[in-house]
């Protein structure tokens, strides 16, 4: 399989490109910015976009969506809990003092327990509230967990913007993610990798 993870857009949000290496089809999770630097990477290696998917509709992980959409196509998913946050980008970039970038289209709904293909590989979507209503994390073979603002190296998602409920995030974490074995590789949305063990025995917010 293909990896590419890089910062994006003012928040530094982790894109992250994977691609079947038989198949050429890839997966963009969280484009929150750069639009030219995540289209230069899927260009460079001839890959083609299957899915563009969301751990959650903040704008620092929404903002590159309508660009890469709208040259590219691909299936955008995000969980239908988080579509006011999705529909209100012009609100959360006003908190910020930033653009407003446009709304995605949003083409399908993530639901817990389902999976997403991209070539001979896939994702498997975790519903993990908390951060947001909506919140998702996602797990591929070979790769590791994507957590978005679930969890961090050290730390865990911040609550106290819209639909964020610190018991509920803190849940997630400990119903969902924990039940991983400790080797599991955690890539958050923002910062360093980890792995499951590591915050098991060491995060102090669990």
């Amino acid at each position: 399989m293909r990896v590419e993870s890089f910062p994006v857009g003012p928040f530094q949000c982790n894109c992250t490109i994977l691609a079947c290496e038989e198949t050429r089809s890839a997966v963009v999770i969280d484009p929150g910015g750069d639009a030219d630097q995540i289209l230069s990477v899927l260009s460079r290696h001839q890959l083609k976009l299957e899915q563009i998917i969301h751990t959650h509709a903040h704008l620092d992980h929404v903002g590159a969506t309508d660009d890469i959409h709208k040259k590219l196509g691909g299936l955008t998913g995000l969980h239908e809990d988080d579509m006011p946050l999705c529909n209100h980008l012009a609100l959360q970039a006003e908190l910020f003092g930033l653009p407003t970038p446009p709304t995605p289209t949003i083409d399908q709904f993530l639901s817990d327990g389902t999976s997403l293909s991209f070539g001979k590989k896939t994702v498997e979507v975790i519903h993990t509230p908390g951060h947001t209503p909506g919140s998702l994390s996602f797990f591929v073979q070979d790769f590791g967990l994507l957590t978005g603002d679930t969890l961090f190296l050290g730390s865990v998602g911040r609550t106290d913007l819209w639909g964020g409920s610190q018991s509920t995030l803190l849940d997630s974490i400990k119903k969902k993610l924990l039940s991983f074995p400790d080797e599991t590789v955690v890539h958050p949305g923002h910062g360093p990798k980890t792995a499951i063990g590591m915050e098991r025995h060491n995060n102090p917010y669990l």
